[in-house]
């Protein structure tokens, strides 16, 4: 399957699972709010150029928007970690081997401990960025720290779940 055809799968696949079942949850508590769908980010190919990456996430946050009606809340979360992407990844693996060898980020491709890392901080910058955004203000820090925290734990529990029944395997880059 081309890649092309396989990240619009997963950018309808993500938009219809965080609308249709995440979002119909009613919340566990007031702080864990479940959050999935910026995985779709996460996974776009290591050799995406910086513009098009960000245009493709500020067009998934709209759309998320559009379904939600929070007007801009997920674009701009989207669009901020779909700008820090390359740097973490940048600093995580090694681009000689990894990005000229891997069509996307993947345990297979990275390692565990990088790839943690790698959606570990990406959750909690765009999880804090979402709340901030949301509140525009810290009001209660303690409060704000927690709904960061347990919605950040939540989502990186179905993070790794979807990881482990959904593996996905690490393909090879070939001359093309």
């Amino acid at each position: 399957m081309s890649t092309l055809i396989k990240n619009l799968f997963r950018f309808i696949l993500f938009i219809g699972m965080q609308v249709f079942i995440l979002n119909q949850i009613p919340p566990l508590h007031q702080f864990i709010v479940p959050y999935l769908y910026f995985l779709f980010i996460l996974w776009l190919p290591f050799n995406l150029a910086r513009l098009p990456l960000l245009i493709i996430a500020f067009v998934f946050g709209l759309t998320l928007d559009y379904f939600t009606g929070t007007m801009g809340l997920h674009a701009a979360a989207c669009v901020l970690i779909a700008y820090v992407k390359p740097f973490l990844l940048n600093l995580l693996i090694p681009q000689e081997t990894t990005e000229q060898s891997y069509i996307e980020p993947s345990i297979s491709s990275m390692g565990w401990a990088p790839y943690s890392l790698y959606v570990v901080l990406l959750t909690f910058i765009h999880h804090f960025y979402l709340v901030l955004l949301e509140w525009l203000q810290f009001g209660d820090f303690v409060y704000f720290i927690g709904k960061v925290t347990a919605t950040t734990g939540i989502s990186l529990l179905l993070i790794f779940v979807t990881e482990m029944l959904f593996s996905r395997n690490a393909k090879f880059r070939t001359n093309q």
